[in-house]
């Protein structure tokens, strides 16, 4: 709870020193003398003088520690002359400075005495503020239902006196306590009333106060879009009567709701404005929330030693200021970045200490998620009866203060503590409990997390049909929530990290069931949803619309195959130890094979480990650099033997006829063309291959391009081709080692080298600048871009890739991921016109692997609408990449090739020829359509 705000409710306070004229003891004198009665207005004048800087003080400093002994002063003064009405106001400041430090009793304990004061001589006003600082002592102690009673009163007391400033503010108040007891629809309805009254008056920062709450509680339903235009209403109330820490809170607020979508980077964004604003106004504890705020960000970003950073440094300041409440919360969050280390002693032991503290100052809500951390630490380390013993006490003290929220969260966790235990049935009892709670707050969420637990408990008992309904019920449930999102791309990137477990949970099940076709089904509806959505969207162009496009069915599947003339192989990595995998011909029946994964060596490494040692590729501009050599021989071949050797014998005969992969997870960094068999023959000597992100995805991006099957030359003539090559590269230090990028010669080479074949001039150095090549892009019908890749470095931080090209003085030179979603990706805009890009750069097809599938350029430019894409998958040679290149455009237009069997002809070369190593001509795959 905000304490600071509700200093203004306050009359009167004292400076830290008060004048010699002001210690007189006036019960030894007549109080009807002159003399005395100067001397009592010489007192109150000088208290009033020193009011207003008292009260600023607490207000945007958070100086309580320093003005408490002031108050008391001031306290002893009114009592002595006898002053109630002002003696109550007092008691009522103090219990804020104490409410403010988070020491709850003892703010609770003025609180009363102001109430029985205001009682004494009938002042309704003050024993409406007394109940009403109450409510909010007991609604930041977790006691909810306690807190409703008070807030409850003074709003009947108010209304009778008709304080419509001060009906706004206990309609908000009971909103709030109600928001803490999960009670969300009530949450709504008593901040809605909040509004009203507050636009009515006018009172513009209650109406900020109350779209503030009514964002936090649609953040909370999972309607993030609602929650931030929320905030953003609230903002703009703040900014316009230009309250400061109307404003920082308000972007604290957006920060939050942008870090629920996982939008990260405008999370920070707006934290550190809000940090900005509350460091200006000296607000010391608003500086330690924002501080933990960032934490929080950067800690659900995976960064944990920036997020201990954040953490640690909130926590100091909370000491420094003696904020318990504040305290115990940074220790929390420090203990779960230690825990998503692995570091569970350090984790315990912040828990342990939040715990102390909030058991200090009554806390119980604070008690209450200190518990439910330690158990979830206790059931990482298997020690599942200590887990269920604080899981258990969680639940007591939840269901005591009427969290329902907390109630359903706790019953869930319990579920986990026994499922660990083999006890499925208790763990089911706990599940069910947990969903009925969350379906009666109306938490989205919470529902498809207890369905998706359900759906594994029923698992493990082998109940499948059970385990089937619950799944699907849960992925029901998560799409609805994406609909939500509408044509937010990085929102349903980011929200679907967390869903994506329940489809290949489903699957596993339908496996189980022997319904393997079905489980192909889910496996093409559990990828690339974000990605499906754009294409879908853009050729049903109604982008605003709530739209979930349908996924095909095993039909339609294999209608896709015959339309690319290809056999399509899907993966699906199912918890690290089993692979699934369906091979689609163009003709015939759809095959499945279930691939045990090996346990000495997870796939994951093993991917990693072929690419760091058997193919260390040298980058474009390292051509005479040494590369270190280190023995990894068989890499290749055991991938192959987990990959193809399972689905050999379903694979065409033919070398000519098209192979396209669907990779899933940690298979997208896989050269899946410079796999090799027991013979050493590599899987491109064997088949014509092209990647795709997925079977919908690449039916979607063609569906709008009928590339006309005549010559290429006629497809892209020269005066519609852009071909870029060696810009003038950007001064900015990138990379690890935070050095400028070097110059290309050999990608101006091959840009001249393709040029001429078309008939056109390449774009070379100054005049390859980001704005002329970016505004080329819109029409050009082929766009090959010759230059350094980026996947991280200072210009591409917050976008999973970057292509550089020489700066001007719009654009800083590096094109990034999100700029060109911005663009050409996303709904509503003009997409594409080419029907092949080339990256002829470093690591273009890679980038962030997310539940999504891969996040980088290659899906940027499918957003876009381009067809056919040619991406590389790690650091290429330049010289190397000079030579397949132009033996891959040759191959076009003299051959008359199609662009996959193109790109294999000019490996072919390359392996039988020039250069046999696979890091000089492996590295690039090409992706979605051959013709």
């Amino acid at each position: 709870m905000r304490w600071t705000k509700y200093f203004l409710l306050a009359l009167i306070t004292l400076s830290l020193t008060i004048s010699e004229s002001c210690g007189v003891n006036y019960k030894s004198t007549l109080l009807n003398s002159t003399a005395v009665v100067q001397t009592v207005n010489n007192c109150k004048a000088e208290a009033d003088r020193l009011f207003k800087r008292d009260l600023e003080q607490a207000r945007t400093k958070s100086q309580f520690q320093q003005a408490l002994q002031s108050w008391q002063q001031s306290l002893a003064i009114y009592r002595e002359i006898g002053d109630r009405y002002r003696e109550g106001a007092t008691l009522d400041l103090i219990g804020n400075a104490y409410g403010s430090l988070g020491d709850y009793p003892k703010a609770i304990g003025y609180f009363e005495q102001a109430l029985k004061i205001g009682k004494e001589i009938g002042n309704r006003g003050g024993i409406a503020s007394s109940l009403r600082n109450l409510g909010i002592a007991y609604s930041s102690l977790g006691d909810y239902p306690k807190a409703i009673d008070y807030h409850q009163q003074s709003l009947i007391i108010f209304k009778k006196i008709g304080n419509p400033s001060g009906i706004a503010n206990s309609l908000a108040n009971l909103g709030d306590a109600y928001y803490g007891l999960g009670n969300y629809p009530k949450a709504i309805n008593y901040h809605q009333q909040s509004l009203e009254i507050s636009q009515q008056i006018p009172y513009p920062k209650g109406a900020a106060n109350s779209l503030n709450s009514l964002g936090s509680v649609y953040d909370k339903l999972g309607n993030y879009r609602k929650a931030i235009d929320y905030h953003k209403q609230s903002l703009k109330i703040s900014q316009k009567i230009q309250n400061r820490p109307g404003i920082a809170n308000s972007l604290g607020n957006l920060g939050n709701a942008y870090d629920s979508l996982g939008d990260y980077r405008t999370a920070i964004k707006c934290h550190e404005q809000s940090l900005t604003i509350k460091k200006q106004i000296s607000n010391r504890s608003g500086v330690a929330n924002s501080l933990n705020n960032l934490g929080v960000v950067y800690y659900n970003l995976g960064n944990y030693s920036k997020a201990i950073k954040y953490h640690e440094q909130s926590l100091i300041i909370n000491q420094q200021i003696s904020n318990s409440l504040g305290i115990a919360d940074s220790l929390n969050n420090l203990g779960n970045a230690y825990y998503s280390l692995r570091d569970y002693p350090k984790a315990i032991d912040c828990y342990q200490r939040s715990l102390k503290i909030n058991q200090q100052i009554q806390n119980r809500w604070g008690i209450a998620n200190s518990l439910i951390n330690l158990g979830n630490t206790y059931y990482s380390l298997k020690g599942y009866p200590k887990a269920i013993d604080y899981q258990q006490q969680a639940l007591k003290i939840n269901q005591q203060i009427q969290n329902r929220w907390g109630i359903a969260n706790s019953l869930g966790n319990l579920g986990n503590a026994y499922d660990g235990l083999g006890n499925y049935r208790k763990a089911i009892d706990y599940y069910q409990q947990s969903l009925v709670i969350f379906k009666e707050i109306g938490n989205p969420s919470g529902i498809a997390n207890s369905l998706n637990n359900l759906g594994g408990a029923y698992q493990e008992l082998e109940e499948y049909e059970s385990a089937k309904e619950n799944l699907y019920q849960a992925i029901a449930i998560w799409e609805d929530i994406r609909k939500m999102l509408l044509n937010r791309d990085s929102d349903k990137i980011s929200i679907f990290e967390q869903q994506a477990r329940t489809y290949l949970l489903l699957q596993e099940v339908l496996v189980a069931q022997n319904q393997p076709l079905q489980a192909l089904e889910i496996s093409e509806r559990g990828r690339n949803r974000a990605l499906v959505e754009i294409l879908w969207r853009q050729l049903s162009q109604i982008p605003e619309k709530k739209l979930i496009p349908p996924t095909p069915n095993l039909t339609e599947i294999q209608q896709i195959a015959q339309q690319q003339n290809a056999t399509l192989v899907q993966y699906s990595i199912v918890y690290d130890n089993q692979l699934y995998i369906w091979v689609i011909p163009p003709q015939g029946k759809i095959k499945f094979r279930n691939v045990p994964l090996p346990k000495d060596i997870p796939l994951k490494q093993l991917v990693k480990i072929t690419r760091e040692k058997q193919l260390n590729a040298r980058g474009r501009n390292s051509n005479n650099s040494p590369v270190k050599q280190e023995n990894c021989t068989d890499c290749l071949k055991q991938l192959h033997q987990l990959l193809i050797k399972p689905i050999a014998d379903l694979l065409p005969n033919n070398e000519q006829q098209r192979v396209i992969f669907i990779p899933h997870q940690e298979l997208f960094s896989v050269p899946f063309v410079a796999l090799q068999n027991e013979e050493n023959k590599y899987l491109i000597e064997k088949h014509t291959i092209l990647t795709a992100p997925s079977i919908q995805a690449l039916d979607l991006s063609q569906q709008n391009k009928r590339v006309q099957k005549n010559s290429s030359a006629n497809i892209f003539p020269g005066n519609q081709s852009l071909i870029v090559g060696n810009p003038t590269m950007p001064k900015d230090k990138v990379g690890k080692d935070s050095k400028p990028l070097k110059q290309l010669p050999g990608a101006e080479e091959e840009a001249k080298n393709i040029a001429q074949m078309l008939g056109t001039k390449a774009i070379i150095g100054n005049q390859a600048t980001e704005s002329a090549i970016v505004e080329k892009m819109a029409s050009a019908k082929l766009i090959h871009l010759a230059t350094h890749g980026l996947l991280d470095g200072t210009n591409a931080i917050g976008s999973p890739g970057a292509i550089a090209l020489a700066r001007d003085v719009n654009n800083d030179g590096f094109l990034t991921t999100s700029e060109i979603m911005e663009r050409f990706g996303l709904p509503g805009k003009s997409r594409l016109q080419a029907d092949l890009v080339v990256l002829s750069a470093c690591d273009t097809g890679r980038g962030d692997i997310k539940a999504e599938g891969i996040i980088g350029l290659s899906r940027a430019f499918i957003a876009s609408g381009v067809p056919t894409l040619v991406v590389s998958l790690w650091k290429v040679p330049d010289d190397a990449t000079t030579s397949l290149m132009t033996k891959f455009y040759k191959n076009i237009y003299k051959g008359k090739f199609d662009k996959a069997t193109a790109m294999r002809e000019a490996m072919l070369t390359m392996i039988n020829d020039d250069d046999p190593d696979p890091k000089n001509w492996a590295a690039f795959t090409v992706i979605g359509k051959a013709e």
